[in-house]
């Protein structure tokens, strides 16, 4: 399954502009319309462990030597169908055509991708929305438990 942007389909991470973070998307279940609305990721970074050799390479150097080093892979984007459950078992469950996959915009840091996602949440009011939503919170501080008449 593809991911769109514009009319364009993302296949591979060179589709992407050159300073890209991560992109705000939205996948939409076609037969009843229902969305949500996410972040996601190009690359992952984690902290590894130096292995012996390394470590061995470092003596020497003045101060204190490192432990660990950073290291950056691709994210698991071309895959990835959100972080609700709810949505994740219908696409195990039903064909993948049933859905479409959309970028909404592509973020360049950390903090764009989770300004515009909020940005995107609060503009498709996706809280007050439940039937037309599967989003459940914002930040998690916002629940859509909380818009729920009593």
């Amino acid at each position: 399954m593809i991911w769109n942007y514009k009319g364009k389909e993302i296949r591979e991470i060179i589709d992407f502009p050159k300073d890209t973070f991560g992109f705000i998307y939205i996948i939409t279940h076609k037969p009843t319309k229902k969305s949500y609305i996410g972040k996601k990721f190009l690359n992952f970074t984690r902290k590894q462990k130096l292995g012996k050799k390394e470590l061995k390479l470092l003596e020497g150097i003045q101060g204190r030597p490192p432990k660990f080093k950073i290291v950056q892979k691709e994210s698991d984007w071309k895959t990835y169908w959100s972080s609700n459950t709810t949505l994740k078992a219908l696409v195990k469950a039903e064909p993948e055509d049933n859905f479409e996959r959309q970028i909404l915009q592509y973020c360049t840091s950390k903090k764009l991708l989770t300004y515009f996602e909020t940005k995107y949440q609060m503009q498709y009011q996706v809280l007050e929305k439940p039937e037309e939503f599967w989003n459940d919170n914002i930040l998690g501080k916002f629940f859509k438990k909380d818009f729920d008449p009593r």
